[in-house]
C-alpha cells in the first residue's frame, strides 16, 4: 500500500524479485555496492537543484570507494564496518529505511525509526557486504544520468569476470539536501521493493512488533 502524498515509481518493472538463486546472487552482491524506486519514496515535487552532473560524480565516488574497500582484502566484520561508511556516505539511509519499513513507519515511534534505521543500516552491511568477494577485478562504466520526475536515474553497466555484463541503476536524490542514492535497480530487480518484502516476512513473524523486528534485524543479514 502506497504511502500517502509519495509517488509510486512505475518506470522500472519489478518482475523478478523472486528470483533468488544463480543470477540472482551476483545481483545481490551487486545491489550491495550502494545498497538500492520502491514501490513508494518519499521524493518531493521537482527542483533540479542537482544536475546529471552531480548525479553522475555521486556514483563515480560511490563505485570507487567500494572497490577500495574490495582491494583492501578485508574480510567479515572488517569489510562490514568499511561497507557500513560508505553506505551511509553516499546513501539517503533514512528514507531507505523507511521505505523498506512501508507503511508499518506510521506506527513506529521516532526513538523506533531511529532505532531501525540503525539496524538496517547494519543489516544492509552485512547482507551484501558478504557478497563483496565476487566484485573484485569487476568493472562499471557509467552509460547515462537523466531526470526522472524528481530525481536522477544512473545507468551504469557492470563487467564482472566470467559473467555478462549487466545494467545497474541508481537513482540519485538530493531531497536530503545533497545528492544521495536512494534505490539500486539490476536489470529490473528493485533493491527497495525486495527489501520491502523482506522485511515485511521479518514483521510478521513478529505479528506487527516493531521493537521485535528492530531486535530480528540487528540478528539478520
Amino acid at each position: 500500500m502506497p504511502i500517502p502524498g509519495i509517488p509510486t515509481l512505475t518506470r522500472r518493472s519489478d518482475a523478478g524479485l523472486s528470483l533468488g538463486l544463480g543470477r540472482g546472487l551476483t545481483r545481490r552482491g551487486a545491489i550491495g555496492l550502494g545498497l538500492a524506486g520502491a514501490a513508494a519514496l518519499a521524493i518531493p515535487a521537482p527542483s533540479f537543484a542537482m544536475t546529471d552532473d552531480d548525479a553522475r560524480a555521486l556514483i563515480d565516488k560511490a563505485i570507487a570507494d567500494v572497490n577500495g574497500a574490495i582491494e583492501s582484502g578485508k574480510t567479515g566484520p572488517a569489510l562490514y564496518a568499511v561497507f557500513e561508511q560508505i553506505f551511509t556516505k553516499y546513501a539517503d539511509v533514512p528514507t531507505i529505511a523507511r521505505s523498506a519499513l512501508g507503511t508499518a513507519s506510521r506506527q513506529a515511534t521516532p526513538a523506533q525509526m531511529n532505532q531501525f534505521t540503525t539496524a538496517f543500516r547494519g543489516y544492509v552491511a552485512r547482507k551484501y557486504g558478504s557478497r563483496f568477494r565476487e566484485f573484485i577485478g569487476a568493472k562499471f562504466e557509467v552509460q547515462d544520468a537523466e531526470p526522472v520526475k524528481s530525481f536522477y536515474e544512473v545507468t551504469t553497466t557492470a563487467f564482472l569476470r566470467g559473467r555478462n555484463p549487466f545494467n545497474v541503476v541508481w537513482q540519485v536524490s538530493d531531497k536530503s539536501g545533497r545528492p544521495l542514492f536512494f534505490n539500486i535497480i539490476i536489470e529490473g530487480v528493485n533493491m527497495l521493493a525486495a527489501e520491502r518484502t523482506e522485511i515485511g516476512a521479518m514483521l510478521d513473524q513478529q505479528q506487527g512488533d516493531i521493537d521485535g523486528l528492530i531486535r530480528s534485524v540487528q540478528a539478520a543479514g
